[in-house]
């Protein structure tokens, strides 16, 4: 009995674990795919190999490490870390870095390459963040940290999903109503089949039915050609990486926010039981999202929460294993680019959806309760980089260019593309200086807010060019980001001013 239990636990895990990973490729694809018109070619045989080699590496490493410390502590029921594709980041990029870098240079390489560089600098951040992590999370509240990740997890994995359900109704109502009533219901099917697997596997099989009777509009007739895709070692793209320098403001949130959650998994599964060290789990990560970069992968590899969930199921070192040896043979056979033409979005946007629902959950719930219009505040430029990722698709495909505009709605336009721009790193930050502010710590929350003047100034944040380019100031023809600047320099002004006066009324009720 305690046998089944093992196997249809690791079997249940090894599911769990690739189908996110296989989820995040299949919206990475369709996205650059459908919305950016992206050749599919390049995604199928170099991104998605190159991808998976980083999810590979690092689910043997992690398979390793529990091995190992099943063997030190004479354990049998030691689970492995779970490590995968990291959902925000991947779907971020894809909206933020790869779909607009495609549009503006029209070149698949050329793009291609700019997601590499990216890649390779997010994996640079990871490893020195690895060292700096217990810093990091000192110096940055917990509002800002999870709170620019809980914007991303509600609008780019809550509400743009929620279009594909809508765009293919009956396949996308049916797979939300079964996963929805899984994941959140808690409610089992006969048999106790895997809800997330019957899900997709039912939308899937809807979607066929319904394209090949010609219910779906824009349906395309999966090919079911597999063919070699051996990813190689390239530096190549560190040729283009200056024209990646201008994502280095999304680069560097989305590196530190995967190594915050490492330093936050491995400390659940500590307290599960499994105590691994720190630092292994986090140079495994940093140093596996470098290394599929070279390969041509464009989106990184982080431990997944969960698991204390997978060894309650009863896991060990197997589903890692197995995961992670599926995703890369698959990949490199062709299995992997099959299995993503095959599924719609629209069966898999219900997953996204949840996901992103956990994530707000989560910034709320380990946030301090005061803190949370912090965390809401945090929102606020990750809607402004929501809003410009629908609208260029309608002004682009009407013809209408920005000179175009009546005078009010292109500056209106202006200020979403500066509240847009680096929207990751200003979310951080916006959430963070406002958590000093409720904390009554006017000088942080005033150096938090010099902080925004001083990237404004280079356009790591707020960058006033449409492109979203870091710059030198002096070499802009605008004076927009000046008057930012200024702006910055009176905020903190406006806290130490009234930091001084509430220092001094403390005073007083003191000597009273």
């Amino acid at each position: 009995m305690r046998d089944r239990f093992r196997l249809w636990g690791e079997t249940t895990a090894f599911l769990a674990l690739f189908l996110d990973n296989l989820g995040v490729l299949v919206f990475l694809s369709s996205i650059l795919i459908f919305t950016f018109n992206y050749p599919s070619e390049i995604i199928l045989k170099r991104m998605i190999p190159g991808t998976a080699i980083g999810v590979l590496f690092g689910d043997l490493v992690y398979t390793w490490l529990a091995m190992r410390l099943r063997k030190k502590t004479g354990r049998t029921d030691v689970t492995a870390m779970p490590l995968g594709l990291d959902t925000p980041s991947s779907i971020g990029l894809v909206y933020a870095v790869l779909g607009p870098a495609y549009v503006a240079t029209r070149d698949a390489v050329l793009t291609w390459h700019i997601g590499m560089a990216t890649l390779f600098m997010i994996g640079l951040v990871k490893i020195i963040t690895s060292f700096l992590g217990g810093f990091v999370q000192r110096i940055i509240p917990t509002a800002g940290l999870l709170g620019s990740l809980a914007g991303v997890g509600l609008m780019l994995l809550g509400f743009l999903p929620l279009l594909d359900v809508f765009n293919e109704l009956v396949v996308g109502m049916v797979a939300m109503g079964l996963i929805f009533a899984m994941l959140l219901g808690r409610l089992e099917l006969p048999g106790r089949m895997p809800g997330i697997l019957m899900a997709v596997l039912f939308g899937t099989v809807l979607h066929l039915i319904l394209g090949y009777s010609g219910y779906i509009p824009e349906f395309q007739k999966p090919s079911f050609e597999a063919g070699l895709s051996l990813p190689s070692v390239s530096i190549g793209f560190l040729k283009d990486l200056p024209r990646a320098i201008q994502y280095l403001p999304i680069a560097i949130p989305f590196g530190i926010l995967t190594i915050i959650g490492g330093i936050n998994n491995t400390e659940s599964a500590r307290l599960a039981g499994d105590d691994y060290a720190t630092r292994d789990i986090l140079l495994t990560e940093a140093f596996t999202s470098l290394i599929a970069a070279f390969f041509g992968g464009v989106a990184q590899t982080t431990p997944y929460i969960g698991h204390p969930a997978y060894k309650k199921m009863g896991a060990t070192y197997w589903y890692t294993l197995l995961a992670g040896l599926l995703v890369g043979i698959g990949a490199v056979v062709g299995l992997l680019s099959l299995i993503v033409s095959l599924i719609p979005r629209a069966a898999l946007a219900p997953i996204f959806m949840f996901i992103g629902f956990e994530i707000v959950r989560q910034a709320y719930r380990e946030s301090p309760p005061e803190h949370s219009e912090a965390v809401s505040f945090s929102f606020l430029p990750v809607i402004a980089s929501l809003i410009m990722i629908i609208l260029p698709q309608f002004t682009g495909a009407a013809g209408i260019t920005p000179d175009k505009l009546p005078a009010r709605l292109g500056i209106m336009l202006q200020t979403l593309t500066v509240l847009s721009n680096g929207f990751i790193l200003t979310a951080l930050l916006w959430g963070g200086m406002l958590a000093f502010v409720i904390d009554r710590k006017p000088r942080m929350a005033a150096l938090y807010s010099l902080v925004c003047a001083v990237l404004t100034l280079f356009g790591l944040i707020h960058s006033v060019l449409p492109t979203g380019e870091v710059y030198l100031p002096w070499r802009v023809a605008s004076h927009l980001h000046y008057t930012i600047v200024l702006g910055y320099v009176l905020l903190a002004a406006t806290f130490l001013l009234l930091g001084i006066g509430s220092h001094h009324e403390d005073q007083i009720k003191g000597h009273e």
